[in-house]
């Protein structure tokens, strides 16, 4: 399924509240009685955090609320997470057997996971697979590339392949094996290589819409055992993606 979206107005219903707080727009791709796939926009948390900040997870209850009529609050399991600056395909179970089946996915490495994002600089390889070892600072929410046996390193893994350069800008295709928190931004900042308008781990990164974006979902429907795959372009109009022609590597 490529990109093919329903925009539905709904109400955001706030639970602290009781009351509806404004009308959101959701690009809901799928949806049946198991799952919905939808696409996160740029700059919003997937779920809440201290920021306080309205967020991805908490419109599609609102959505879930307001188109079935729930009553309280509408279940929606979280499975994955697109950091806050990255927009793009995400999926959500609506009954808790589903997210335990999708988590598993996860777990074994059975749900594939498939971004485009455009570097500033070219990676030496054209493709490749990079292997490093990442911490996260808590405090000050950054990762770094450390030792292999440094106490709380976790392993990433991710292989990309190069689909276009122009202007000294890169357009790649990543799989994520491991799914680290900033992962690929870091990685491909460790190769020099960093993420255009990634203002965290590029150097001299333009103030721009962050140039990453979750492109390919493939994972097996956990009730009719159907291959789903969702394929949702980044926004080809915007800088740096127009650049590129985004849809011939669809």
């Amino acid at each position: 399924m490529k990109g093919y979206l329903s925009h539905a107005g709904v109400a955001v219903w706030s639970f602290l509240t009781n009351k509806i707080i404004g009308v959101i727009m959701c690009d809901v791709i799928y949806e049946d009685n198991q799952i919905i796939v939808a696409i996160k926009p740029q700059n919003i948390p997937t779920q809440g955090d201290e920021s306080g900040d309205e967020d991805f997870l908490s419109q599609l209850k609102g959505y879930v609320k307001e188109k079935y009529n729930k009553p309280g609050e509408a279940y929606l399991g979280l499975v994955h997470r697109l950091d806050r600056p990255t927009g793009g395909v995400m999926v959500f179970a609506r009954t808790s057997k589903s997210a335990e089946r999708l988590s598993e996915q996860i777990r074994s490495g059975e749900m594939e996971k498939s971004y485009f994002a455009v570097l500033d600089g070219t990676p030496r390889l054209k493709q490749a697979r990079l292997v490093n070892y990442l911490k996260k600072d808590e405090k000050n929410n950054i990762v770094r590339v450390v030792p292999q046996y440094e106490s709380g390193a976790k392993e990433a893994i991710l292989d990309y392949r190069v689909l276009e350069t122009k202007d000294n800008k890169t357009l790649v295709k990543v799989d994520l094996q491991t799914g680290r928190s900033h992962q690929i931004r870091v990685q491909m900042s460790n190769i020099s290589c960093p993420v255009v308008g990634d203002q965290k781990y590029g150097k001299d990164a333009k103030k721009c819409n962050l140039a990453l974006w979750s492109t390919i979902l493939k994972f097996t429907h956990p009730v009719t055992k159907k291959i789903m795959t969702f394929k949702v372009s980044p926004p080809a109009d915007k800088t740096p993606w127009k650049a590129f022609s985004i849809d011939k590597y669809l």
